[in-house]
C-alpha cells in the first residue's frame, strides 16, 4: 500500500500537468475550429454541390471542379499567380538577405535601422496598397512618376498598361515581404560561427567565396524556412493585387485568388469559388511537402 501511494500520487500530477497546457490552448483551438477549420470542412462540401440559395443546394460531383480547370480565365490566372508568386518570393528572399548582411551586428544605431526597415512587415497590406496607389499615380504629380521626370524621362502608366501592372505589384510585394524574410536571415546569421569567417578571412578568401561556402551553408535552415513561407504567400497572394489592381487592367494581374473571389462573390457561384479554393489549398500542401521533403534531405547531407 505504501508503495502504491506514491505512485498514484505522480500519476495525478503528471495528469494535472498533461491537462493545464490544454486548457490554455483551449480558447485558441476553438476559435480556430469554429472560424477556420469548420469554414475550410464546409468549403470543401460545397465544392461538390450547385449551391442555390433559398433553392436548395444540389449535388454536382466534381463538375465545379472540371469547370475551374478548363476555364481560360483561370488558366490565365494560373500564369499569373506564378509570374507573380515566383517574381515577389525571388526578390523578397534576394532582398531580405541583404538587408540582413547590411544590418547585422549589435550596434544601437542597426537596431533602430533594422525597426525602421520592418515596418512594412507589420502594416497592413490595404494600407501599403494604397500608399503605392499614390506613388504610382498616373501623372507628373505622382511620387516616382515626379522622380522619373526629374531626370527627363515621361510619365509611366504603372497600374494602367497591361504590360507593367503585374510587376508594378510584384515591386510591392517585394517591399513588404522583404524585411520579414530579413529577420529570418538576421536568426540564421547569429548562429554562424565567428571561428569560420575568421579562418576564410587568413586564408584570403573573397566576399563572393565567404557568402558561398561559410555563409548560405551555415544559414540553411534559416533559409528553408523562408522558402516553405514564400511558397505559401505566392500562391495564396490576394490583397495587393486586390487593393493595388482588383484584377485588371483587362485581367492583366488577376490571379488564382481575385478570380476565385470574383467568381463567388461578384457572380454568386459559391460551387466555383469553393472548388477554386480547395485547388488552391492542395497545391499550396502539395508544394509545401516537397520543400520540407528537399529541406530534410538537405539537413541529411
Amino acid at each position: 500500500m505504501t508503495a502504491t501511494a506514491p505512485a498514484l500520487t505522480a500519476r495525478r500530477a503528471f495528469r494535472k500537468k498533461a491537462v493545464v497546457p490544454w486548457l490554455f490552448l483551449a480558447p485558441g483551438l476553438l476559435l480556430a475550429l469554429v472560424f477556420k477549420f469548420w469554414p475550410m470542412a464546409k468549403g470543401i462540401w460545397l465544392s461538390f454541390f450547385d449551391v442555390r440559395p433559398f433553392l436548395g443546394d444540389r449535388w454536382i460531383g466534381l463538375d465545379n471542379y472540371t469547370r475551374v480547370l478548363t476555364d481560360h480565365r483561370f488558366q490565365e490566372a494560373i500564369g499569373h499567380t506564378l509570374v507573380l508568386g515566383i517574381g515577389q518570393s525571388v526578390g523578397a528572399i534576394v532582398v531580405g538577405f541583404a538587408l540582413a548582411l547590411l544590418l547585422e551586428g549589435q550596434a544601437r544605431s542597426l537596431k533602430i535601422l533594422r525597426t525602421a526597415v520592418f515596418l512594412p512587415a507589420v502594416t497592413a497590406t490595404a494600407v501599403v496598397g494604397e500608399l503605392w496607389r499614390l506613388m504610382y499615380y498616373p501623372t507628373s504629380d505622382g511620387l516616382i512618376n515626379s522622380g522619373l521626370h526629374f531626370f527627363g524621362l515621361g510619365t509611366v502608366q504603372f497600374l494602367d498598361n497591361p504590360n507593367i501592372a503585374l510587376y508594378s505589384t510584384m515591386a510591392m510585394g517585394i517591399w513588404i515581404w522583404a524585411p520579414y524574410n530579413m529577420v529570418i536571415f538576421l536568426a540564421g546569421l547569429a548562429g554562424v560561427d565567428r571561428s569560420l569567417y575568421e579562418a576564410a578571412a587568413m586564408d584570403g578568401v573573397s566576399l563572393g567565396q565567404r557568402l558561398r561556402y561559410v555563409t548560405l551553408p551555415a544559414i540553411r535552415p534559416a533559409l528553408m524556412i523562408v522558402l516553405t513561407l514564400a511558397t505559401i504567400r505566392g500562391l495564396r497572394v490576394f490583397t495587393e493585387v486586390y487593393v493595388l489592381t482588383g484584377g485588371g487592367p483587362a485581367g492583366s494581374t488577376e490571379v488564382w485568388m481575385t478570380r476565385a473571389y470574383t467568381l463567388g462573390f461578384t457572380r454568386n457561384d459559391i460551387g466555383g469559388a469553393s472548388a477554386a479554393s480547395v485547388v488552391l489549398l492542395c497545391v499550396t500542401l502539395l508544394l509545401t511537402v516537397v520543400v520540407n521533403h528537399l529541406r530534410t534531405r538537405g539537413e541529411a547531407r
